[in-house]
């Protein structure tokens, strides 16, 4: 603790007194459970945006995203390089379905579209996804406070975990969204400086650094290997992960959610999109900085690779940098820590408290219980996080493949949703148990890599459900309203327009902003070619 210093220390304590004052302040807007799950729609569009490109890449790049370059160098780069395509899917089809519908919950189209059965269960699979999440980012905190100033993880956990729950829990989906702000200057400055140090580090520069990259196949960005066990391939990248992240940005609360804060579904998407278009240039920076550091350590083996970063800082000896990285550390971990536990509250009290134990309760009562159960998954997310405690892999490569095994059931669920005619509640259960079943399988007998666990878990878990309820309760002459088809004939009926501002609000309908995501994959494809083509 002596050897952090009185100036780092000093950094650490007014982030976080910082955090916690702007907590304190935004509750003042906070006075129903709705202000507390949507704010009251004013907030910019790029400050969502921000918020949401801080909870995913966060705290599972900062650390992880170096660790998992040392180790396999920039072909890693394709597991990111689909978010355009993602992006793409998302604002066309799934963010009208659930703007649409006003409700904080996107779990509410479930009960509309199937049953109240569906809705509860998938509401009970994101919780259980997310308590692993907010594990592994409360986990990677803890070692970063652990390695800079030598406090036990188990104390470095705590503090975190109240600080990220109390300025949660005051302000609600409000201050998650600024504060994520505020974490993203930070961490993205803290990598820009260890980038420029690690430059200035590197002996001859960064030329021949690269060079000495190539020779030993550390900078191929295109894995060609139809080897389904490898899990950083061309093939992974471009068809399994775009389907991955599809899921990810299309049905996860904690995504969605910040997205339904926004004026318009105009701004819901242009806030989705910045997410499509800045994604590929952080990953890119992160790995970089992986490959770089694998130069400078000349690929000496560590203990734990997610400490290669820290290592390195502290080798730099610059006063005051061990305390802003340690801040932007933290700063990752709360940016997605808050956003878990805001989402966790609102699924729990609309999907569950509101439902089965009181429906009719004032504005005032909920958000009594949202303050509650935010309290309640913010003890029970440090059960997961000392687990955690111990793990050598990268924690980005262990939280994807955390999430793989659950992106199967939600794609059938809400892919079925919005096309099947005949698809209903019974026999997408059906479907969902035989996706599980056949993931339970493949990791048991085979060594298949999770990335193609979603498009595996998808395309069993679909055409049995699609089966299956036509066996169990036959056809249907007409499609539901809550399908594309069906949204359609509603609009039509209704004489409502297809455009607001501008923007579809009709699902299933492509914007002209949305069609320069995909120049922009095909760009980014380009400059990972030209990349290699230079150094080689």
């Amino acid at each position: 603790m002596n050897e952090f210093g009185a100036l780092n220390w000093s950094i650490v304590i007014v982030y976080l007194v910082g955090t916690l004052l702007m907590g304190a302040y935004l509750s003042k807007r906070v006075h129903t459970a709705e202000d507390y799950f949507l704010g009251d729609r004013t907030t910019p569009w790029w400050a969502i945006g921000v918020s949401v490109v801080a909870t995913y890449v966060g705290a599972l790049t900062f650390l992880g995203g170096p660790a998992w370059a040392y180790e396999d160098g920039l072909s890693v780069i394709l597991i990111h390089v689909n978010y355009p395509l993602a992006i793409f899917v998302v604002v066309s089809v799934f963010l009208p379905f659930f703007y649409n519908s006003g409700v904080a919950s996107i779990f509410d189209y479930l009960e509309r579209r199937f049953g109240r059965n569906t809705r509860s269960l998938m509401s009970g699979v994101f919780l259980f996804g997310n308590i692993a999440y907010s594990g592994i980012m409360l986990y990677t905190t803890a070692l970063v406070i652990q390695f800079i100033t030598g406090i036990d993880a188990l104390p470095a956990i705590l503090v975190v975990a109240t600080v990220a729950l109390v300025y949660t829990t005051l302000g609600g989906i409000t201050a998650v969204i600024w504060t994520d702000v505020a974490q993203t200057v930070i961490l993205l400055g803290g990598a820009c400086i260890v980038l420029m140090l690690l430059l200035s580090s590197l002996e001859g520069g960064l030329q021949p650094a690269l060079t000495a990259l190539d020779a030993v196949g550390k900078l191929e960005p295109f894995n060609t290997s139809r080897d389904p066990a490898m899990v950083a391939t061309i093939w992974t990248g471009i068809v399994a992960m775009s389907i991955y992240h599809v899921v990810v940005y299309g049905v996860n609360q904690m995504m969605v959610q910040r997205t339904l804060t926004a004026r318009t579904l105009g701004d819901a998407k242009k806030s989705y999109m910045m997410m499509g278009y800045l994604a590929f240039a952080i990953f890119f920076l992160f790995f970089l900085i992986g490959i770089l550091l694998y130069q400078f350590f000349d690929g000496r083996n560590f203990d734990n690779g997610n400490m290669i970063v820290l290592e390195f800082v502290q080798q730099a000896q610059v006063p005051g940098l061990m305390g802003l990285i340690a801040a932007a550390a933290v700063a990752a971990a709360m940016s997605s820590l808050d956003s878990s536990l805001n989402s966790m509250a609102t699924v729990t009290t609309v999907d569950f408290y509101q439902q089965y134990w009181r429906r009719d309760a004032s504005p005032e009562h909920y958000l009594k219980a949202s303050r509650w159960f935010t309290l309640m998954w913010g003890l029970l997310i440090v059960i997961p996080a000392i687990a955690f405690l111990g793990s050598e892999g990268s924690v980005l490569e262990i939280l994807s493949k955390v999430g793989s095994f659950l992106v199967g059931a939600k794609l059938a669920s809400y892919v079925l949703g919005f096309y099947s005619r005949h698809t209903t509640e019974r026999g997408l259960m059906v479907g969902i148990v035989a996706g599980f079943a056949a993931l339970w399988w493949l990791e048991v007998n085979t060594d298949t890599a999770w990335p193609w666990y979603a498009a595996i878990g998808g395309l069993v878990s679909i055409p049995v459900a699609w089966l299956a309820s036509l066996l169990l309760d036959g056809p249907s002459s007409t499609y539901h309203p809550y399908t594309v088809r069906g949204q359609a004939e509603l609009f039509h009926a209704q004489g409502r327009a297809e455009k607001e501002d501008g923007w579809y609000v009709l699902p299933g309908k492509v914007d002209r902003a949305s069609y320069f995501l995909l120049v922009y994959f095909v760009l980014c494809l380009g400059f990972l070619w030209l990349f290699k083509r230079l150094v080689g």
